[in-house]
Protein backbone atom coordinates (compact mmCIF):
# COMPACT_ATOMS: atom_id res chain seq x y z
CA UNK A 1 0.00 0.00 0.00
CA UNK A 2 3.14 2.61 1.00
CA UNK A 3 4.26 1.78 -2.79
CA UNK A 4 0.81 2.42 -4.02
CA UNK A 5 0.47 5.68 -2.42
CA UNK A 6 3.79 7.03 -3.53
CA UNK A 7 3.16 6.34 -6.75
CA UNK A 8 0.00 8.31 -7.25
CA UNK A 9 1.88 11.41 -5.32
CA UNK A 10 4.43 10.86 -8.20
CA UNK A 11 1.68 10.91 -10.99
CA UNK A 12 0.28 14.10 -9.59
CA UNK A 13 3.76 15.77 -9.37
CA UNK A 14 4.22 14.80 -12.71
CA UNK A 15 0.32 16.11 -13.65
CA UNK A 16 1.06 19.61 -11.91
CA UNK A 17 4.10 20.02 -13.77
CA UNK A 18 2.86 19.54 -17.09
CA UNK A 19 0.37 22.06 -16.82
CA UNK A 20 2.81 24.31 -15.51
CA UNK A 21 1.38 25.15 -11.95
CA UNK A 22 3.43 26.62 -9.41
CA UNK A 23 5.80 24.60 -6.96
CA UNK A 24 4.24 26.46 -4.22
CA UNK A 25 0.76 24.62 -5.78
CA UNK A 26 2.24 21.49 -5.76
CA UNK A 27 3.41 21.56 -2.51
CA UNK A 28 -0.22 22.43 -1.37
CA UNK A 29 -2.01 19.68 -3.99
CA UNK A 30 0.21 16.82 -3.16
CA UNK A 31 -0.41 17.68 0.93
CA UNK A 32 -4.58 17.46 0.82
CA UNK A 33 -3.99 14.74 -1.32
CA UNK A 34 -1.81 13.21 1.27
CA UNK A 35 -3.90 14.29 3.98
CA UNK A 36 -7.10 13.01 2.48
CA UNK A 37 -6.00 9.78 1.95
CA UNK A 38 -4.80 9.34 5.15
CA UNK A 39 -8.11 10.87 6.81
CA UNK A 40 -9.71 7.73 5.44
CA UNK A 41 -6.91 5.39 6.23
CA UNK A 42 -5.13 4.81 3.48
CA UNK A 43 -7.69 4.27 1.16
CA UNK A 44 -6.92 4.72 -2.39
CA UNK A 45 -9.08 7.49 -3.91
CA UNK A 46 -10.67 5.08 -6.63
CA UNK A 47 -12.11 3.42 -3.59
CA UNK A 48 -13.52 6.89 -2.29
CA UNK A 49 -15.99 9.34 -4.16
CA UNK A 50 -18.76 11.94 -3.15
CA UNK A 51 -19.34 10.41 0.43
CA UNK A 52 -15.79 10.49 1.24
CA UNK A 53 -14.53 14.16 -0.04
CA UNK A 54 -18.02 15.16 1.62
CA UNK A 55 -17.10 13.57 4.47
CA UNK A 56 -13.18 15.09 5.00
CA UNK A 57 -14.47 18.82 3.69
CA UNK A 58 -17.20 18.69 6.56
CA UNK A 59 -14.21 18.25 8.78
CA UNK A 60 -11.64 20.38 7.98
CA UNK A 61 -14.74 23.54 8.43
CA UNK A 62 -16.48 21.72 11.91
CA UNK A 63 -13.13 19.72 13.90
CA UNK A 64 -9.80 21.64 12.13
CA UNK A 65 -12.11 25.06 12.05
CA UNK A 66 -9.82 26.00 8.93
CA UNK A 67 -10.81 28.94 7.16
CA UNK A 68 -13.27 29.32 3.77
CA UNK A 69 -10.16 29.76 1.84
CA UNK A 70 -8.03 26.74 2.83
CA UNK A 71 -11.14 24.48 2.58
CA UNK A 72 -11.93 25.69 -1.09
CA UNK A 73 -7.84 25.31 -1.22
CA UNK A 74 -8.28 21.34 -0.11
CA UNK A 75 -11.32 21.66 -2.44
CA UNK A 76 -9.46 22.37 -5.58
CA UNK A 77 -6.63 19.34 -4.92
CA UNK A 78 -8.92 17.02 -4.70
CA UNK A 79 -10.55 18.33 -7.52
CA UNK A 80 -7.43 18.03 -9.31
CA UNK A 81 -6.51 14.51 -8.33
CA UNK A 82 -10.12 12.90 -9.82
CA UNK A 83 -10.10 14.95 -13.02
CA UNK A 84 -6.52 15.47 -14.03
CA UNK A 85 -5.25 12.37 -12.42
CA UNK A 86 -7.96 9.66 -11.64
CA UNK A 87 -9.79 10.95 -14.94
CA UNK A 88 -13.13 11.02 -13.15
CA UNK A 89 -15.57 13.86 -13.17
CA UNK A 90 -16.91 15.08 -9.98
CA UNK A 91 -19.02 18.01 -11.69
CA UNK A 92 -21.99 15.46 -11.36
CA UNK A 93 -21.31 14.12 -7.84
CA UNK A 94 -23.01 17.72 -6.54
CA UNK A 95 -20.40 18.25 -3.49
CA UNK A 96 -22.14 19.27 -0.01
CA UNK A 97 -19.97 19.61 2.22
CA UNK A 98 -20.36 21.56 5.52
CA UNK A 99 -19.24 24.95 4.46
CA UNK A 100 -16.36 26.81 6.66
CA UNK A 101 -17.30 30.06 8.17
CA UNK A 102 -16.13 33.31 6.89
CA UNK A 103 -14.92 35.56 9.34
CA UNK A 104 -15.47 39.12 8.59
CA UNK A 105 -12.79 41.52 10.83
CA UNK A 106 -12.79 45.25 10.40
CA UNK A 107 -9.85 46.38 8.29
CA UNK A 108 -6.96 48.87 10.50
CA UNK A 109 -5.08 51.14 8.05
CA UNK A 110 -1.95 52.59 9.28
CA UNK A 111 -1.64 56.40 8.89
CA UNK A 112 1.19 57.74 6.28
CA UNK A 113 2.99 58.68 9.81
CA UNK A 114 2.59 55.44 11.33
CA UNK A 115 3.96 53.39 8.36
CA UNK A 116 7.02 55.91 7.62
CA UNK A 117 7.93 54.83 11.21
CA UNK A 118 7.31 50.95 10.74
CA UNK A 119 9.76 52.01 7.29
CA UNK A 120 12.08 53.42 9.70
CA UNK A 121 12.82 50.76 12.17
CA UNK A 122 13.20 48.45 9.07
CA UNK A 123 16.63 47.97 7.84
CA UNK A 124 18.41 46.58 4.39
CA UNK A 125 16.27 44.38 1.83
CA UNK A 126 13.78 44.03 4.33
CA UNK A 127 13.04 47.98 4.34
CA UNK A 128 13.35 48.22 0.62
CA UNK A 129 10.57 45.04 0.41
CA UNK A 130 8.26 46.46 2.37
CA UNK A 131 8.87 50.08 0.80
CA UNK A 132 8.18 48.26 -2.29
CA UNK A 133 4.87 47.14 -0.68
CA UNK A 134 3.90 50.49 -0.04
CA UNK A 135 4.66 52.43 -3.04
CA UNK A 136 3.49 50.30 -5.13
CA UNK A 137 0.71 48.79 -3.79
CA UNK A 138 1.72 44.87 -4.05
CA UNK A 139 0.70 41.91 -1.60
CA UNK A 140 3.79 40.90 0.16
CA UNK A 141 3.24 37.00 -2.51
CA UNK A 142 3.71 39.65 -5.22
CA UNK A 143 6.81 41.66 -3.79
CA UNK A 144 8.75 38.02 -2.85
CA UNK A 145 8.05 36.68 -6.78
CA UNK A 146 9.90 39.85 -8.14
CA UNK A 147 12.27 39.16 -10.63
CA UNK A 148 14.83 41.51 -12.48
CA UNK A 149 12.70 40.03 -15.70
CA UNK A 150 9.66 42.03 -14.23
CA UNK A 151 10.74 45.72 -13.23
CA UNK A 152 11.42 47.86 -16.39
CA UNK A 153 13.62 50.78 -15.36
CA UNK A 154 12.89 52.34 -18.52
CA UNK A 155 9.39 52.66 -18.38
CA UNK A 156 9.66 52.97 -15.00
CA UNK A 157 6.81 50.05 -14.53
CA UNK A 158 6.83 47.03 -12.74
CA UNK A 159 4.87 43.68 -14.34
CA UNK A 160 3.10 41.69 -12.09
CA UNK A 161 2.31 38.31 -13.47
CA UNK A 162 -0.05 35.90 -12.37
CA UNK A 163 -1.72 38.04 -9.27
CA UNK A 164 -4.37 36.87 -6.85
CA UNK A 165 -6.86 37.53 -9.42
CA UNK A 166 -5.25 35.40 -12.00
CA UNK A 167 -4.70 39.16 -13.99
CA UNK A 168 -1.10 40.59 -14.98
CA UNK A 169 -0.84 44.00 -13.94
CA UNK A 170 1.67 46.86 -14.09
CA UNK A 171 2.09 49.23 -11.48
CA UNK A 172 4.25 53.16 -11.56
CA UNK A 173 7.52 52.42 -10.02
CA UNK A 174 8.30 55.36 -7.86
CA UNK A 175 10.86 57.41 -8.35
CA UNK A 176 12.27 57.24 -4.79
CA UNK A 177 12.64 53.08 -5.12
CA UNK A 178 14.46 53.62 -8.68
CA UNK A 179 17.78 54.25 -7.54
CA UNK A 180 17.23 51.36 -4.48
CA UNK A 181 16.04 48.71 -6.65
CA UNK A 182 18.92 49.46 -9.41
CA UNK A 183 21.32 49.38 -6.44
CA UNK A 184 19.60 46.10 -5.43
CA UNK A 185 20.05 44.79 -8.98
CA UNK A 186 23.71 44.69 -8.75
CA UNK A 187 24.28 43.57 -5.79
CA UNK A 188 22.71 40.43 -6.36
CA UNK A 189 24.58 40.60 -9.95
CA UNK A 190 27.69 40.63 -8.10
CA UNK A 191 26.77 38.40 -5.61
CA UNK A 192 25.36 35.57 -8.12
CA UNK A 193 28.66 35.25 -9.94
CA UNK A 194 30.88 35.39 -6.74
CA UNK A 195 28.46 31.95 -5.84
CA UNK A 196 29.25 30.77 -10.06
CA UNK A 197 32.75 31.26 -9.10
CA UNK A 198 32.49 28.87 -6.47
CA UNK A 199 30.57 26.77 -8.33
CA UNK A 200 27.36 27.36 -6.77
CA UNK A 201 24.04 29.72 -7.81
CA UNK A 202 22.07 27.06 -9.28
CA UNK A 203 18.58 27.63 -9.34
CA UNK A 204 14.98 25.37 -9.05
CA UNK A 205 13.80 24.86 -13.01
CA UNK A 206 11.20 23.07 -12.80
CA UNK A 207 10.23 22.75 -16.71
CA UNK A 208 13.67 22.93 -18.22
CA UNK A 209 14.89 20.66 -20.72
CA UNK A 210 17.99 18.95 -19.18
CA UNK A 211 20.00 17.19 -22.04
CA UNK A 212 21.38 13.76 -22.13
CA UNK A 213 24.79 13.39 -20.08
Amino acid sequence: MQQQKKKLLEIVREKIRIQHYSLSTERTYRYWIKYYILFHNKKHPLEMAKPEIEQFLTYLAVKKKVSPSTQNQAFAALLFLYKEVLGIDMSEWNIQALRAKERKHIPQVLTKEEVQKVIGELTGIYQLMVQTMYGCGLRMKEVLNLRIKDIDFGFDKIYIWDSKSLKDRTVPLPQVLKLRLKAQVEYVEQLHAKDLAKGYGSVYLPYAIVPDL
